[in-house]
């Protein structure tokens, strides 16, 4: 943040723009290092804190069972934070200069870091160990080198690699192939004088193996994530079809076509304040027990939600190219037509709340379900499912663009008055909903969850939970 600001503060690390025509010269080579360098670092920065600091959070909590209010307002915390950055800063920016504009964040940067050290020693540091990524592929490499091996018929201590220590003493039934990742096939060979394996690559633990087992378990319910990251992404449509709209509020004040996003941030903080401090404990009081939805029924319903958003977008655009094309404004796309931007809120009020309900309980989902030892893989799924989203969602423009425009007009015409964008968003409803089905299947394919045996649980006289616990 200190090199970016400098770029605004050292007149030598910026071009010359004359600022009564707008005239700037190119950028030297010196120059756009600068700010490259920068960037990067801002991006290697934010990588570390962000794949980190929910399992570190975690960490701190006397029980991993308590980290369900601390993932719902871990997340009020990055949209709050979120809502300041393109509202505070970029007033700022836009009213007192970039000077100011990026001196304020190198300020508040330099706070968070002294008060993170300065409170060093009050938390819970666990020691890292092995490279978890390492011994995943050890176990893939191990289990297909002895792939030619025949597993026993009844599984004995003595025939699998154990950990010191470990619990575990014969792996699980389920993705039996990995299996023989494990297996001792010859002590004197497989094992040192100590009791270690050989060749890790050749010789994994059996919690190695169960490590595996669980992260590809757990694949397929984050890949439903994916579609409501493309879902979600449609937003920049939305910045465009809301400059097309009447944004008055009243006669003397617009909304921005930029600042609509702020309805999604402020319908998740919402939600989420709401569920947590009111429902939850309302519902809680009425039963006479802690009651509160399953992570599966959560991801279901945030799911849905991203469905409901494109519909409500399809139906907004048919709606607003009808009356462009009524009004005349077909070869005009920047025309404002008699339509009111409100109309928009539907889809970023929905895409919160399916933001609110998918993502969070994604997190705890595969938080509860990891070992521990994964927990930062845990925290990183809803990173990785937009990375995906992303390619995904270009991917479908790009396809829907080449094979619509063969007929005519693009369906994502730069045109939004002769385009049918009303025609995509219903093709990604279509999908969302082939996506919830594929999410019903998964869940039936996964089977319940860690704790989800109600009568189990009434039997041995620890239910006291109302019927829809972790999952």
């Amino acid at each position: 943040m200190i090199l970016l600001w400098s770029t605004a503060m050292i007149p030598q690390a910026r071009p010359y723009c004359d600022q009564f025509n707008t005239i700037c010269e190119a950028p030297t080579i010196p120059q756009l290092l600068l700010l490259y360098f920068s960037l990067g670092l801002i991006s290697i920065g934010a990588g570390g804190i962000r794949s980190a600091f929910m399992a570190f959070g975690v960490d701190q909590l006397d029980e991993r069972n308590n980290s369900h209010s601390f993932f719902n307002w871990c997340y009020v915390t990055l949209m709050f934070s979120s809502l300041i950055a393109v509202t505070l800063i970029v007033y700022i920016q836009d009213n007192m200069g970039w000077k100011m504009g990026l001196g304020v964040p190198v300020m508040l940067m330099f706070l968070s870091a002294v008060s993170f050290f300065l409170a060093s020693s009050f938390y819970i540091k666990l020691k890292p160990k092995a490279s978890l990524l390492t011994g995943l592929a050890q176990v893939i490499v191990a289990s297909f080198r002895n792939r030619h091996i025949e597993l026993p018929s009844h599984a004995t201590n003595e025939v699998y690699y154990i950990r010191e220590g470990s619990i575990l003493q014969v792996p699980s039934e389920k993705l039996r192939f990995l299996n023989k990742a494990c297996m001792i096939k010859n002590p004197q060979e497989d094992l040192t004088s100590k009791g270690t394996a050989s060749n890790p690559w050749s010789l994994c633990t059996i919690d190695q193996v169960e490590d595996l087992k669980a992260l590809i378990r757990v694949m397929p319910l984050c890949s439903a994530g994916i579609m409501l990251s493309v879902t979600v992404n449609q937003g920049s449509l939305m910045v465009i079809q809301a400059g097309t709209m009447d944004r008055h509020v009243t006669s003397n004040f617009e909304i921005p076509a930029a600042s609509f996003s702020l309805f999604m941030m402020i319908s998740v903080v919402v939600w989420i304040a709401f569920y947590d401090q009111i429902a939850l404990p309302l519902a809680s009081k009425i039963k006479g027990k802690p009651v509160r939805l399953g992570l599966k029924q959560r991801m279901g319903i945030g799911l849905l939600c991203s469905c409901a958003s494109m519909v409500a977008s399809a139906f907004v655009e048919c709606t607003r190219r009808k009356i462009a094309i009524e009004e005349g404004f077909s070869d005009e796309p920047q025309a404002v037509v008699h339509m009111s931007a409100l109309w928009v809120l539907p889809f970023y009020v929905l895409a919160g709340l399916s933001e609110a309900f998918n993502a969070i309980a994604l997190i705890e989902f595969c938080y509860s379900t990891l070992p521990k030892t994964m927990s930062t893989i845990a925290a990183n799924v809803i990173g990785l499912g937009g990375f995906i989203g992303n390619l995904v969602a270009s991917l479908i423009t790009s396809m829907v663009d080449n094979v619509t425009k063969k007929g005519g007009e693009s369906w994502v015409s730069s045109n939004m008055n002769k385009g049918h964008y009303d025609y995509y968003y219903c093709l990604l409803a279509g999908l969302s909903m082939l996506n919830f089905v594929y999410f019903l299947v998964c869940c039936k394919a996964y089977g319940p969850c860690h704790g989800d045996n109600e009568n189990e649980a009434e039997n041995s006289g620890i239910g006291d939970h109302e019927s829809i616990d972790d999952c």
